[in-house]
């Protein structure tokens, strides 16, 4: 894998922490020097860490998951779209700003625009 398929990769996979960075920062009123720096801290370190971590937990696991990796795909891919389905019959469509940049708030949203980064470790481990 070179260079470029390697920058491709990971602009794709920060695209959602960016989207969140953003709207983390057109939610505060008053702008405050440390929210910008926060928010680098937070989504640019987990970006980091994350595809690490499933990198190491890929090969730690590569030998009992390439056996069923495939029913893995297939549970996940269904547990996606069944929920997909679930919320398009939600008719609750309320949506509130949170100008909270407290280390609870930025932990949970870290961890979730990473959780990509981590799978794409895990997929860089299977590679010959």
């Amino acid at each position: 894998m070179g260079g470029f398929e390697i920058l491709m990769i990971a602009v794709g996979v920060s695209m959602d922490a960016f989207a969140v960075s953003i709207c983390k920062g057109l939610s505060v009123r008053k702008l405050r020097p440390s929210y910008p720096l926060s928010a680098a801290l937070w989504f640019g370190g987990f970006q980091a860490l994350m595809p690490l971590a499933g990198f190491f937990l890929g090969v730690s696991f590569a030998d009992f998951v390439s056996s069923v990796d495939h029913w893995i795909a297939f549970i996940l891919l269904g547990i996606i779209g069944a929920n997909m389905v679930k919320d398009s019959f939600d008719k609750d469509e309320s949506c509130s700003l949170d100008p909270d940049f407290s280390f609870r708030t930025m932990l949970a949203l870290a961890v979730a625009t990473s959780i990509d980064a981590l799978a794409v470790g895990v997929s860089l481990a299977f590679l010959k």
